[in-house]
């Protein structure tokens, strides 16, 4: 008898030490305490602020005890898939899919905390187009549908006077394809040409004589739009501030790492690739690519507007307010804390209604 009060007490005692536990583990998530962060990317060149921090270890020292989890996508739509099943936390994005998933949330899915890399996109095509009257009846890839680059084009297309559809008809057939297979097809000439980020228009340049139709930066303002942002989960962020504030000062250090050491960016970014890949790009493709785009922190709010606008008429993007689309607090803490320029979030940022 004395034995099953016993047992009965140790049970109880069990029990409810394993409530406290449950308990304190929750008020532990509640109060910002995380074991893992789990951050998603491309193996693009647009990306070397991901590539940089993963391979040199900056991320692992920012986050100290908070584990880094790493994934590596093709294209945006498959990232914030990714993210609003909460299979990841945070992203390497484009702004396409980053306006997109917050649109459809109703500004409840991710918010952005950082700008990561500007430019670095083109419409490279085969030989025989020279100017966009000879696209008629042309075949062009794209990333993956409602992609940055693949709305981009939608709405280069769009203003010279092309129509086209979301399931590859009209005046211009759009392929979204992933970026590896589309360098194979057009050098067997089954596509025409596509509009992709560095390093694969590049690629398409050097190793399969494409040239360069249309180069983003000259269809904005200075030559500046956003082409990778930093993306975290909305439930994440409110939950974990503190490692999002570690993952941005990881993200600083990247940015500072890609701005002092330039003559080993391209070493530094094959070895990455060759890590999450297993394949590496040759000097002349790397030298190229890294000429077309720029690191930076600032998001380029201001661009947003437009590039909603851009995906409306593309027919890939809802219509939906952005408001409330940025969080740059703590980017600017960290930035101010560093002597530099806070970034600017255009009037769409979290404290700004």
């Amino acid at each position: 008898m004395n034995t099953i009060r016993t047992t009965a007490a140790l049970t109880i005692l069990g029990v409810t030490a394993a409530m406290l536990a449950g308990c304190q583990a929750a008020s532990a998530q509640q109060h910002g305490e995380t074991d893992q962060l789990r951050l998603g990317y491309f193996a693009n060149l647009t990306h070397a602020p991901a590539l940089v921090g993963v391979e040199e270890g900056l991320f692992e020292d920012a986050l100290g005890d908070v584990e880094l989890q790493t994934q590596i996508f093709n294209a945006g739509p498959a990232a914030i898939e990714a993210l609003s099943a909460g299979a990841i936390d945070a992203a390497y994005v484009g702004p396409s899919p980053a306006l997109n998933t917050f649109i459809q949330s109703g500004g409840q899915s991710a918010v952005i905390v950082a700008g990561a890399a500007s430019g670095g996109a083109a419409l490279v095509v085969r030989d025989g187009i020279d100017d966009p009257a000879d696209l008629d009846g042309a075949t062009l890839a794209t990333p993956q549908l409602g992609n940055t680059q693949d709305v981009a084009l939608r709405s280069w297309l769009a203003d010279e006077g092309f129509e086209t559809s979301t399931s590859g008809g009209g005046d211009v057939s759009i392929t979204p394809t992933e970026n590896a297979q589309t360098l194979s097809l057009f050098q067997a000439g089954d596509v025409d040409g596509a509009w992709l980020p560095e390093p694969w228009a590049s690629r398409l340049v050097i190793d399969a004589g494409a040239h360069v139709l249309v180069d983003e930066r000259d269809l904005w303002p200075d030559g500046e739009f956003p082409t990778t942002v930093l993306l975290v989960r909305a439930e994440f962020a409110a939950q974990h501030p503190d490692a999002v504030e570690k993952l941005l000062e990881g993200h600083l250090a990247s940015l500072e790492w890609i701005e002092t050491h330039r003559a080993g960016l391209g070493s530094a970014i094959n070895a990455a690739l060759d890590e999450a890949t297993g394949k590496t790009l040759s000097e002349p493709v790397l030298d190229r690519a890294l000429e077309s785009v720029s690191f930076g922190a600032d998001p380029h709010a201001s661009a947003f507007e437009e590039l909603v606008a851009d995906g409306i008429a593309a027919g890939t993007q809802k219509q939906g307010s952005i408001d409330g689309l940025f969080d740059l607090a703590a980017l600017n803490r960290l930035l101010e804390e560093a002597g530099a320029q806070p970034v600017d979030d255009a009037g769409l940022g979290r404290d700004d209604g």
